[in-house]
């Protein structure tokens, strides 16, 4: 490994080599058990068939009186149909006897369709009096009837392997009566912060000293991107304290914040080359150039600068979609997006992807002004970020640009 420490990069990877490398090097985590009542945002590990029919059995689909269909022919609104009504069902207490010719039996939506009867009656046209209903409308028979199996046949392919469940989801599984779905075990993430000039979050800065932001944001990250966080505390610029959280942790991938760089006490490069390999120091990009990429035994590092927008920009190319894919996930950006003009052109240099946080003002994309890596309220004024490849030397005025939208609604684009 050469040292960069105080001499900076000889050379500087294209984003598009890291991405491929990390492609190769991501495998999918094993499947787990996971309750039910817990499996909304986990993936599917396995294909799920129902064991059995939904619903089990024929039931009514709204509230009224269950009948013989035939005994119904003929009625109108002058002409009723007197039945007997001989009992009740309700849900989850079924009407015990067999419904005979010329009877009814009151019925409540979703209870079981008494033997004998094969339609429902709705109560709108009916009228109980003396234990008799008077039916003023005929039903045809199998009619308000839901079936056995309506919803769900038994063997049926319900979901499949890789699908990333949602609430409606974690309901149908539990009406199979899947009770702990195989998902994919989330990946556990170690953050390994480091700076001697840093206080933990929820402090005032003082003197020379800040705040940790970066943890802040990596934590919540992490947490969109299904992985399961660690605990962790802020290192100080020792080497032997940083080797032992880098060489203990039984993480499935370790996020080192800061000490990535070219500085004296950036000491993180050297102790990944050292217990490891570090595949990747210095990318061409901007910002987050300092990156690097590496691994300890099979677990992925991801050196990750400490200025905050170099930190985020960086998880979001390289440590998100990798954590993603740990867990079953797509490795694209999980960010809406939309087209709209820019308002005025970005500068850029061919051999360099750029990360440029954008604005949306009177339907244009406006390039913010401020683009240091250390100005983390450039990323909260933004409404989003435009990529530039590597192969552009910039876009003009007027041309069309794809914005990744950083909030799930889209941003209103205001007038100043």
């Amino acid at each position: 490994m050469r040292d960069v420490r105080m001499k900076g990069f000889a050379e500087r990877a294209d984003v598009e080599a890291v991405e491929r490398f990390l492609r190769a090097q991501t495998r999918r985590l094993p499947p787990e058990e996971v309750d039910v009542l817990c499996c909304v945002g986990r993936v599917l590990a396995e294909d799920v068939r129902a064991e059995l029919d939904v619903p089990g059995f024929a039931r009514s689909a709204m509230d009224g009186y269950a009948v013989r269909g035939e005994d119904t022919f003929g009625a109108g609104v002058y002409a009723p149909i007197a039945l007997e009504v001989r009992g009740e069902a309700l849900p989850g207490k079924p009407f015990a006897g067999q419904l005979e010719r010329g009877c009814a039996i009151r019925v409540m939506t979703g209870a079981p369709i008494p033997a004998g009867a094969d339609a429902v009656v709705m109560a709108e046209v009916c009228e109980e009096r003396r234990g008799v209903v008077e039916i003023s409308e005929a039903v045809a028979p199998q009619k308000n009837i839901g079936a056995i199996g309506e919803d769900i046949r038994a063997g049926e392919l319900v979901m499949r392997a890789g699908r990333h469940l949602r609430p409606q989801d974690a309901g149908l599984l539990a009406s199979i009566g899947a009770a702990s779905p195989a998902c994919v075990r989330r990946p556990r993430v170690q953050l390994v912060i480091t700076g001697d000039e840093l206080m933990p979050a929820g402090t005032r800065p003082e003197g020379a000293r800040i705040v940790d932001s970066n943890s802040v944001v990596l934590r919540a990250l992490v947490a969109r991107d299904g992985g399961e966080l660690l605990p962790f505390e802020i290192l100080p610029d020792r080497p032997e304290i940083i080797r032992k959280v880098l060489s203990d942790s039984n993480a499935d991938a370790l996020i080192v914040s800061g000490g990535s760089s070219v500085g004296t006490e950036d000491h993180a490069p050297r102790l990944v080359a050292e217990l490891g390999s570090l595949d990747f120091h210095g990318i061409s990009m901007r910002p987050s150039s300092p990156t690097g990429i590496g691994r300890i035994g099979d677990r992925l590092v991801f050196l990750l600068p400490g200025n905050p927008v170099s930190c985020l920009c960086a998880y979001e190319f390289f440590a998100g979609p990798s954590v993603r894919a740990l867990g079953g996930r797509s490795r694209a950006w999980p960010h809406r997006r939309i087209k709209r003009p820019l308002a005025r052109k970005i500068s850029s240099a061919v051999g360099r992807t750029d990360y440029v946080r954008v604005a949306l003002e009177r339907g244009k994309v406006v390039p913010i002004a401020t683009a240091g890596a250390s100005i983390l309220s450039s990323t909260v004024a933004a409404d989003g970020c435009v990529i530039i490849p590597r192969e552009w030397e910039g876009v003009a005025e007027g041309a069309e640009v794809e914005v990744l939208l950083y909030d799930d609604d889209m941003p209103e684009e205001v007038t100043p």
